[in-house]
């Protein structure tokens, strides 16, 4: 039981993280009590402005942490850069690209709409990962899987706002578009693992996410009004702690519960993000978006143990 609990609490670190990155966002009366939020606008250049601050907190926490779970993490990436392993270290810089881009997305999209909502859209990226996989790896869709990704996008369309659908539409958007290119990082990884240790990979991932972040901020443009560092350099540990932790958490119970359980669990990630964004800023939902957070975390459930009990192609 406790095992599973592991992989439970890494989720909700993760959900963690995104209402922090709200609350940096917007202004919000946190657990009831703290009127606070708003630091900067949902742009682009402040998306990567706090990706850069996260993952410059994010990399020397998971550099101290990756030798505990991986003893040969720094020899591992001295022997990529040996001729033949090359190729093998461009699947993971692509990788880190795609989750720099996956990140860059999402963090918009939070700020434009609801939590909740947001990681719901996110999280139809299995529907990505399958049909990507169906491309790249001749692994075709089953008739369970093709129901499955139906039943995800009409949950999903079930969320989206009815209210301020001009804002709404960008968020929807770059939402939908975050979870497409984190799919693309899954069918990365899924082929990397074959060569790479996953501890290894998520550590290229976060150092190129923190260099690509690094290189945006040259065309970043100063906001007119005074940004306030101290806020945003707390939310960036906070989200960085949450981010190590969870990856960490989750890691653990891989190794107890096996991939697949530890899937399962972590799709209820939408559910569990529109329950802490009401507990800890009473953001709400209407009946229906809940129906369709409902819709997608049960699909994405099933369509995750069908994958993944499935052989994989190589």
């Amino acid at each position: 039981m406790m095992d599973f609990l592991l992989v439970l609490l890494a989720s909700v670190f993760f959900c963690f993280q995104n209402v922090i990155v709200r609350v940096l966002f917007n202004e919000y009366t946190v657990a009831g009590v703290v009127q606070t939020g708003g630091f900067v606008t949902a742009t682009l250049p402040n998306s990567f402005l706090l990706m850069a601050m996260r993952m410059l907190l994010v990399v020397p926490l998971m550099s101290a942490l990756a030798p505990a779970l991986h003893p040969t993490v720094w020899a591992d990436l001295g022997g990529l850069c040996r001729p033949q392993q090359r190729r093998y270290l461009m699947r993971s810089l692509l990788g880190g690209a795609s989750m720099y881009i996956y990140l860059a997305l999402l963090y918009i999209a939070i700020g434009l709409i609801p939590t909740g909502i947001a990681l719901t859209l996110f999280f139809v990226f299995p529907v990505f990962t399958a049909l990507l996989s169906w491309r790249f790896f001749g692994d075709v869709p089953t008739s369970f899987r093709w129901g499955m990704m139906g039943l995800a996008l009409l949950g999903s369309g079930l969320t989206i706002p009815q209210n301020g659908l001009a804002t709404s539409g960008l968020g929807v958007g770059l939402a939908i578009a975050s979870g497409l290119a984190y799919g693309l990082y899954t069918v990365i990884a899924q082929k990397s693992f074959d060569h790479i240790h996953p501890v290894t990979f998520t550590w290229i991932s976060f150092a190129v996410t923190l260099i690509l972040s690094g290189i945006s901020l040259l065309f970043w443009s100063a906001p007119e009004t005074a940004i306030e560092w101290g806020p945003l350099w707390i939310g960036g540990l906070l989200s960085a702690i949450a981010t190590s932790g969870g990856h960490l958490l989750y890691n653990s119970g891989i190794r107890q519960v096996g991939a697949t359980s530890a899937s399962i669990i972590g799709s209820t990630n939408p559910a569990l993000t529109v329950v802490l964004a009401w507990l800890m800023i009473q953001e709400t939902l209407s009946f229906v978006q809940l129906a369709g957070v409902a819709l997608v975390t049960l699909s994405v459930a099933l369509l995750s143990q069908e994958r993944r009990s499935s052989p994989r192609v190589k």
